[in-house]
């Protein structure tokens, strides 16, 4: 098949949002209203302090501003009338505006003692427990978007011109080593590392259902605009072993084991890098079936094969004495 070709390289897989959850404001804390590893939507409660101090600033100060209006309305009155002087005016209007400003900021204090999810996504593991006191800028729990996902990776200064915003990639992990994730590159960092001489490129990963955690090491495959003439295998023919993948050769009517490496997977397809040649035979249904130096029947198809695809089918037939 032609295929695009790729780079290879490994990254880091990062959250879409990530942040510490921390107060502005000591106090003790009164409600966690958070499970730890569930979702939580952007303006929910986690955290509440207790405010019972804050309330009470909040009371004087509205207090002090109901009777700081009232002077400065009444002082107005009596400039109007002539019987207080201009000064004595601007004082009662200076302290009008010194308790609004009193009042706001008691209500601001009061507000800081609920701290509130900033986007949506899951909540971690909470470090403080209810009645803690906690201090200025204490870690308290930590909150991630996790879908989609950033993977942030590097790849030499030579290949710069073979990578643009928005070109595809394929993602796999040690973790899951049987499947791959589609993404695309999200940014490409405009300064290269003058150390390593690498650019640091940035792509997104759908993780609709959650399988892919941030942090996780990664091995990507970034596809470019290169087409050459590939290798390729039907995906049912390879079985792994450990981390290493295996096809079953026809070679004299028996099956041997191969190691095979592989690249990329595409309509049902796997690109062989290593391991085997245009011209060999490999068993392409029912492997779980055969073992090493098993006897084999070749069949035949009824029909001449077509010339662009060098691979036979293969089936197990059994050996003369032996069970199948």
């Amino acid at each position: 098949m032609r295929l695009p070709q790729s780079l290879t390289t490994v990254g880091s897989l990062r959250s879409e949002e990530t942040v510490i959850v921390r107060p502005e404001i000591a106090g003790r804390v009164a409600l966690l209203a958070f499970r730890e590893g569930h979702r939580v939507t952007k303006g929910d409660v986690l955290v509440r302090l207790d405010d019972s101090v804050q309330k009470a600033d909040l009371e004087r100060a509205r207090a002090n501003l109901v009777l700081s209006k009232s002077k400065f309305e009444r002082a107005e009155d009596l400039r109007a009338k002539g019987f207080i002087s201009g000064q004595a005016r601007d004082e009662a209007e200076n302290a009008f505006k010194v308790a609004q400003a009193d009042a706001e900021l008691a209500a601001a204090r009061l507000a800081k003692a609920e701290i509130r999810a900033p986007f949506s996504g899951t909540v971690g593991l909470r470090s403080v427990s209810l009645g803690d006191y906690v201090k200025e800028g204490q870690d308290i729990v930590n909150l991630e978007e996790i879908d989609p996902l950033k993977v942030d990776f590097r790849i030499p200064e030579v290949f710069l011109s073979q990578v643009r915003a928005g070109q595809a990639l394929q993602l796999s992990l040690d973790a899951m080593p049987d499947r791959t994730w589609p993404g695309q590159v999200l940014a490409i960092n405009p300064l290269i590392d003058a150390a390593g001489r690498s650019i640091v490129i940035r792509a997104q990963v759908s993780n609709s259902d959650g399988k892919l955690r941030p942090g996780m090491f990664a091995r990507v495959r970034l596809l470019t605009s290169d087409v050459r003439d590939s290798l390729v295998i039907p995906e049912e023919s390879i079985f792994p072993v450990g981390d290493d993948k295996f096809v079953y050769k026809v070679v004299e009517g028996r099956a041997q084991r191969q190691k095979i490496e592989i690249g990329q997977r595409r309509d049902g397809k796997v690109e062989v890098l290593a391991g085997l040649g245009a011209q060999d035979r490999i068993v392409t249904a029912g492997v779980v079936k055969v073992r090493d130096g098993a006897m084999l029947k070749v069949a035949e198809p009824a029909s001449p094969p077509v010339p662009a695809s060098p691979v036979g089918k293969a089936e197990t037939a059994p050996a003369a004495g032996k069970g199948s």
